[in-house]
């Protein structure tokens, strides 16, 4: 009898266990560039994670949200298709997210010209220049949370260097010879400052070059200020950084409020990185240190 009891119990107790679990409200997050490269991977590893995630993925176009569906495994009613720069529209699908993961930028394409002085094509921003896109449009989805929710930021490397080359994209002079446009990661730098000094919970990843190569196969490194200290490489894989903004959402008490730089060691050297807590200490309470650099 009393071990008729005892199992008795126990199923009562899993069955419990099994309600309390599955009563867990899943996080509302909002991805932005969703149908990019490196937002895709992450509104898709979110997807994948159905019991704990409800992802929506904001997309520039028509074009760009047939092609996420098309390419399987996302839900058409998760896929938004919203200009970031109006700001209206931002507000409306961030109501009552628990975080919001902005990896939108303005992409640069050559226009078709050639700089007589060096022989390479000029770069433009034909989608959205940066001041609109990195400054603007981030802005808009940073208000548009409330103030409890989690903002994550997808920016760059190189913010510390006003003269990156990054910046000279898509700067041309006017008729006074005053230089205009470009400077994307001055930008960028101004939109994670105000977010920053918006009180709400950050993230934000500054990774190194982007490279399309597979993820979780190498050693991550995190760094502030650019530095190169921890390994030569400048580069990290778009899935690498994916997997780091989704850890930052899992891990809050150890990536919350954090500014870093984000690389990974060649395959050939060190182990693939698979505890983020300790990735996360490596850091020693550094932070970025917004002093560097120029903000417009």
């Amino acid at each position: 009898m009393m071990r008729n009891m005892f199992y008795q119990m126990c199923l009562m107790l899993t069955a419990v266990n099994a309600l309390s679990a599955s009563s867990i409200p899943r996080r509302k997050v909002v991805v932005s560039g969703a149908g990019g490269q490196t937002g895709q991977h992450l509104f898709r590893k979110m997807l994948a994670l159905n019991d704990e995630f409800d992802p929506i993925g904001l997309v520039r176009s028509e074009e760009s949200k047939k092609a996420l569906i098309e390419a399987g495994g996302v839900p058409e009613s998760s896929v938004v298709v919203v200009d970031v720069t109006n700001a209206a529209a931002v507000q409306e699908v961030a109501k009552d997210c628990s975080a919001f993961c902005i990896c939108t930028s303005a992409k640069p394409a050559p226009n078709g010209e050639m700089d007589e002085t060096t022989g390479r094509p000029i770069f433009g921003f034909p989608n959205g220049i940066p001041e609109y896109v990195d400054w603007l449009g981030q802005k808009n989805q940073i208000d548009a949370c409330g103030p409890e929710a989690h903002v994550l930021i997808c920016s760059s490397m190189g913010g510390t260097d006003p003269n990156h080359p990054l910046n000279t994209l898509g700067r041309t002079s006017d008729s006074d010879g005053k230089e205009v446009g470009g400077n994307i990661l001055k930008w960028k730098r101004k939109a994670e400052l105000h977010l920053i000094e918006s009180g709400r919970p950050y993230t934000i990843v500054h990774p190194g070059g982007l490279i399309n190569e597979s993820g979780g196969e190498r050693e991550l490194v995190l760094g502030v200020d650019d530095s190169m200290e921890g390994t030569d490489s400048r580069t990290v894989p778009r899935e690498d950084v994916a997997e780091v903004m989704l850890q930052a959402l899992k891990l809050p008490d150890l990536y919350g409020n954090r500014s870093f730089d984000l690389r990974a060691k060649p395959t050939e050297e060190g182990s693939a990185t698979t505890d983020f807590k300790a990735l996360a200490e490596s850091l020693n309470g550094k932070n970025t240190n917004y002093s560097l650099g120029e903000i417009l």
